[in-house]
């Protein structure tokens, strides 16, 4: 009998870890579609009331879930594919205006009228050995240009995989929330609390990020306008969007203008928008959004941000929804802890 039951005993160890290296392995099979998995799910739980509200109009999921993909693609992805060809026009256009003669005579005017900058950068320029920094910057280049095409190729596969998943999570929406019941190992109420409390969770995140790039965007634009920036709208709109990566997004916009419009001699123009910039377009983020997002996830401000900047260092670009995620996971897990707790004590004072 007692060998009988370790025998028992090692054939349960033996399964578990089995179906713990298995587990193991579909998880490292999965980690390169992280963000695509992540960005497919967000996209259904934020777009779910308008996909409902079709799909009970259409009464048929393979249709109803391939229009609601092509919505998805002509509201998301194709003004995105615009905004890169202005925004790449604008840079030709940038660099051609940093070329123009008038440009290159203001920028002599300023260090005439600066000797100590310029015989800084002299200097500097006198200590180079300019046939080996071409031939370090043509090498750097070309790992670049490598890395960027490496890059656009992993992008594209990202979209199409999570274009692809969404489409499935749309059609089999409740086979998909029967299976993330079928691996949680509760009750189906605390199923029901911990699944609804992490779908606010994303909801509550993904639309305040979204609100928070809207309002730095317009915050931009406004200083944009107001300083004269050529195609002010454009560059708004890009800060928006670029806002979405949280605490230093915006800077990747509105920098490099302040550069420009200083290059170009216009320095008070340059201060005004770096000022603007940095103490109240990237600034808002950071206080704004834990405040308005943290009583959605029932945590605390510093929770909120401490969880996004940690699921971006962590994750990645996907821990902007991760981070919040975990910390909602890890909260209601307690509680439901909490709750047994209570529940047996009571049990126990009762019997």
């Amino acid at each position: 009998m007692q060998a009988s039951k370790e025998a028992s005993s090692w054939k349960q160890i033996t399964f578990f870890l089995l179906t713990l290296g298995v587990l193991i392995v579909c998880a490292l099979l999965l980690q390169p579609f992280l963000i695509a998995i992540v960005g497919a799910i967000v996209i259904a739980i934020v777009t779910e009331r308008p996909y409902l509200w079709l799909a009970a109009r259409l009464r048929h999921p393979n249709l109803s879930a391939a229009i609601a993909l092509i919505l998805v693609i002509l509201s998301v992805f194709v003004p995105v594919f615009f905004l890169a060809q202005d925004v790449g026009r604008q840079g030709t256009d940038l660099v051609s205006s940093l070329r123009s003669e008038t440009t290159q005579r203001k920028i002599a005017d300023y260090f005439s009228q600066h000797p100590s900058v310029a015989q800084r950068i002299e200097t500097v320029t006198d200590t180079i050995d300019l046939q080996n920094a071409a031939r370090t910057v043509t090498a750097f280049l070309g790992r670049k240009f490598a890395s960027l095409i490496g890059t656009s190729i992993g992008a594209i596969t990202q979209i199409v995989a999570m274009l692809f998943i969404l489409f499935f999570l749309y059609r089999d929406r409740e086979i998909a929330a029967r299976f993330a019941r079928s691996l949680l190992p509760l009750e189906d109420e605390e199923s029901t609390l911990l699944l609804s409390r992490m779908r606010g969770t994303i909801y509550a995140t993904a639309l305040g990020r979204l609100a928070i790039a809207a309002l730095q965007g317009t915050l931009a634009g406004l200083a944009y306008w107001v300083l004269h920036v050529p195609n002010a709208l454009l560059w708004a709109i890009l800060t928006g969007v670029m806002a979405m990566i949280p605490a230093f997004g915006a800077v990747l916009v509105w920098a490099p203008i302040a550069l420009y419009l200083g290059l170009s001699g216009h320095w008070i123009q340059a201060l005004l928008l770096g000022i603007w910039g940095g103490g109240i377009v990237s600034l808002i983020d950071n206080f704004l959004y834990p405040v308005l997002v943290g009583p959605q996830l029932r945590q605390h401000s510093v929770a909120v941000l401490l969880s996004i900047l940690g699921g971006i260092t962590l994750f990645g670009i996907t821990g902007i929804v991760l981070g919040p995620l975990t910390i909602t996971a890890a909260s209601t897990l307690l509680e439901i802890w909490r709750a047994r707790e209570q529940s047996a004590r009571l049990g126990h004072i009762r019997s």
